[in-house]
């Protein structure tokens, strides 16, 4: 369970490094639009893919928050709605989940 946690640690911050990235470009923080018409249409195209991306990276990060909750409480093995083990190879896979293969597909 050390290995899984170390790696939830290691992706939540990676995660927030990109929150960061995100929060950067939208506050323009390379700089303002380009006055170019056609630059300002691909740069507002460019944002709507970066909003995209920040909600993945945010649902994402909560569910690696919840996992590593649950690691803490000394339950992070176990599914949270039957409370049966998780599949090992599952959460190889995903290590963030907290749900087994069954209650998944539920």
């Amino acid at each position: 369970m050390n290995d899984r946690k170390a790696e939830l640690e290691t992706l939540r911050a990676d995660l927030k490094a990109r929150l960061s990235r995100f929060e950067a470009h939208q506050h323009r923080e390379g700089g303002a639009l380009d006055k170019d018409f056609e630059e300002q249409a691909t740069q507002t195209q460019n944002d709507e893919v970066v909003d995209s991306l920040e909600t993945e990276t945010r649902t994402e990060l909560a569910q690696i928050e919840r996992a590593l909750e649950r690691i803490n409480n000394g339950v992070g093995d176990e599914c949270e709605t039957c409370g049966e083990a998780i599949d090992p190879r599952r959460l190889q896979v995903l290590p963030y989940t907290t749900l087994c293969v069954d209650c998944a597909e539920d």
